[in-house]
């Protein structure tokens, strides 16, 4: 097993039910850092709440990156890349949704700003500690959205077909959460332009996940591992099946590969 870089999903995954990082999973990645092997958190959420739960040596040493891929930050690459919705998808997806019948909650993230029409809590669904600032529909329309969220949404086939071919739209959260992005914005393309910026092959990249968001990298890395509570659709394709994300099932990885090495 040669592996070159190692890609991290948070929630489900890294981080255990309660949103914590475990001493353990903590110093199994650190340990993999300090081998030379770079880091790489790819996450759904945004970079204040990654702020908020993410220990702070993993943020000042990981390659960001955020919205499942619309946004890339890393200090020590000087990397900053945004990768937003076309503007006239946005107001058109915005209008469509305004007109269902489901009465869906509609927000807008915008690198690291959240934005709604109105007051929204997702406070226990996303386990966030704020919530979106409320804008006025029009407003709204204009914005660069980095992602669009629904939650209360009963369409989502209707939807699929409407704008499937435009935008890249994700069902996660057990089908309470949708998320809606870039048709370029993916974590596989996020990764897949890190590596090559590295020399790394994909194929030397070890992911660690739980949900549909991540299919696309267990598709496109060598090493897949699925976490023991992760989704059917990525036990199927995993090179290994670990532990659930509240027995610490990143570590468990990662620190048989380090006993490997040190033998080595």
């Amino acid at each position: 097993m040669n592996v070159s870089a190692i890609a991290l999903d948070l929630d489900g995954t890294f981080l255990d039910s309660n949103k914590k990082v475990s001493s353990r999973n903590l110093r199994a990645v650190l340990n993999c850092h300090k081998q030379g092997v770079p880091i790489v958190v790819a996450t759904a959420r945004p970079p204040r709440a990654v702020k908020d739960i993410l220990p702070k040596q993993l943020q000042e040493i990981g390659i960001m990156i955020y919205y499942n891929g619309a946004l890339v930050i890393s200090e020590k690459m000087k990397i900053r890349e945004h990768y937003p919705i076309e503007s006239t998808i946005t107001t058109e997806l915005i209008d469509y949704l305004m007109t269902s019948e489901s009465d869906p909650n509609l927000s807008v993230e915008v690198e690291d700003n959240w934005f709604s029409n109105k007051e929204l809590d997702y406070t226990e669904l996303m386990k966030v500690k704020t919530n979106p600032h409320i804008l006025a529909l029009e407003e709204l329309r204009q914005l660069s959205a980095s992602k669009v969220l629904l939650s209360n949404f009963k369409g989502t086939d209707k939807l699929l077909e409407r704008f499937g071919q435009r935008v890249n739209i994700i069902v996660t959260d057990t089908g309470e959460l949708i998320q809606i992005a870039s048709k370029e914005v993916s974590k596989e393309n996020a990764v897949s332009k890190i590596c090559e910026r590295l020399g790394i092959p994909v194929d030397n990249v070890m992911v660690f996940g739980d949900d549909y968001n991540d299919l696309g990298l267990f598709k496109l890395c060598g090493y897949p591992i699925a976490m023991g509570n992760a989704v059917q659709e990525l036990k199927q394709i995993a090179y290994e099946v670990t532990e659930s994300n509240d027995n610490d099932g990143v570590a468990v990885v990662l620190e048989r590969i380090h006993k490997r090495k040190q033998k080595d």
